[in-house]
């Protein structure tokens, strides 16, 4: 398949960037990155160097989505029917494998859509629609109890995980990607539509991280929602393709697509998900949870305890001593690996509220430890359907004030994940009345 470059005119490069992503990242939410043009410009520069699997010609896309969404899906059955004969789950190997994936995305998931925001600008623009709906539908239309980025907040809340863990910086990457192309839509406009279309077609991993955390008692009405809204035959994988056919000039339609192609290739930078949930590893990520928490308790221990003639202030004491310490904790009996936890005498310590250590490890730590001490042995877990655990009201209707303010106030308050404040989602709906966007209900 022909790999075509991108067009590198409208901003030069620069030289390496001096802040790191995850700074980028928060400059961006903030609104408050000046250089995320010209850093842009050098992840396209990155891009124009990957394959892609789309066709030479834009008018072959129909074809290629529909089957591509037809492999999905035979893929997905074939997972089922290995599963439904014995196989094991092939994403999560315990729980607290799911919740470390949960939290190495959460950047992203916290900017869902962003790559859009710029069209909203364009709402008298009928070509637009589609990719505005796009947006509007990843905010929930206004409504709290389908906002995707809320949605995920309530899941991370459900699961004890608000808390931010420390990621690797490669973590931010394609939050930043998200944020600069909705800060800079007219000018990357081939890149927006490129990015969506690749961003909007349901990937098997969707399909297997939804099944496989219904399995672990999560729930993953986020994963599910994007299984049905980005749907190839009227969800957001068709508006995608609908968006390049009307935006396309009639004039030099190769060079747009040549365009469109590097910015769907945005979406292969960094990790795939399949590769980050195989980086996971429980024990060495308990050891780093431990050596983090290290510093935190070390005079905090009266020396009447001692494992293996040191007290417990003296194993905190030293950097890199953890792996040693929670050995000691096996040879003198505190924890029976391969057991129910329950049975050890070091869970008792730190799980429930009569615990001794209540509250010294949050709940993604304790699951860490719990997993680790049951090890091959395994616990009984409810599944869950996606959605099950309830969702907010609606919440108040947009006040008489924020429906006249101008679309450019509004459009402000749904940037980021503004959007999904309170403010934000008042915004949104204002949005919707405003530009007369406001789409009606089958009665």
């Amino acid at each position: 398949m022909t790999v075509m470059n991108c067009n590198t005119d409208a901003i030069a490069p620069v030289a390496a960037e001096s802040s790191s992503l995850q700074q980028r990242y928060q400059a961006l939410l903030a609104g408050q990155d000046e250089t995320s043009g010209l850093w842009l410009e050098e992840q396209l520069a990155r891009a124009a160097n990957l394959p892609d699997d789309l066709p030479d010609t834009p008018s072959t896309l129909p074809a290629w989505s529909a089957t591509l969404a037809a492999s999905v899906a035979a893929a997905y059955a074939e997972y089922l029917k290995q599963r439904r004969q014995g196989a094991p789950r092939r994403f999560f190997a315990n729980r607290a494998h799911a919740l470390w994936f949960l939290q190495q995305v959460a950047p992203t998931k916290a900017v869902d859509g962003a790559w859009l925001h710029g069209t909203l600008r364009h709402w008298r623009d009928p070509r637009y629609h589609g990719l505005i709906r796009t947006y509007l539908e990843e905010l929930g239309n206004g409504d709290p109890r389908c906002n995707h980025v809320l949605i995920y907040q309530r899941l991370l809340g459900r699961l004890g995980c608000m808390e931010a863990m420390p990621l690797n910086d490669t973590r931010y990457l394609q939050g930043t990607l998200q944020l600069a192309l909705g800060q800079h839509c007219d000018a990357f406009l081939p890149e927006v539509i490129g990015y969506n279309l690749g961003y909007e077609q349901p990937p098997l991993h969707l399909l297997i991280t939804t099944y496989e955390l219904a399995e672990l008692g999560i729930d993953g009405q986020y994963f599910q929602l994007h299984v049905t809204i980005d749907n190839a035959a009227s969800g957001h994988a068709q508006l995608s393709l609908q968006a390049l056919r009307q935006l396309s000039p009639e004039h030099d339609k190769q060079a747009f697509y040549a365009r469109v192609r590097c910015g769907y290739r945005l979406n292969n930078l960094g990790i795939a998900a399949p590769d980050l949930i195989r980086q996971f590893d429980l024990q060495a990520e308990l050891f780093a949870a431990l050596e983090r928490k290290r510093v935190y308790g070390e005079f905090m221990h009266a020396d009447l305890c001692r494992l293996q003639q040191r007290t417990i202030n003296q194993w905190l004491a030293a950097p890199g001593a953890m792996p040693a310490f929670v050995a000691a904790l096996q040879a003198q009996g505190w924890v029976r690996r391969g057991q129910d936890p329950a049975q050890s005498r070091w869970w008792t310590l730190i799980e429930g509220p009569a615990a001794a250590m209540f509250g010294v490890f949050n709940s993604y730590e304790k699951q860490l430890w719990h997993d680790w001490i049951a090890d091959t042995w395994q616990p009984v877990v409810r599944r869950v359907a996606p959605g099950s655990w309830g969702l907010p009201e609606t919440g108040a209707e947009t006040p008489a004030s924020m429906a006249t303010e101008p679309p450019a106030t509004l459009i402000e308050r749904m940037a980021g994940n503004r959007h999904a404040t309170p403010d934000g989602l008042l915004a949104t709906r204002a949005y919707r009345r405003t530009t007369g966007l406001l789409h009606e209900e089958p009665r």
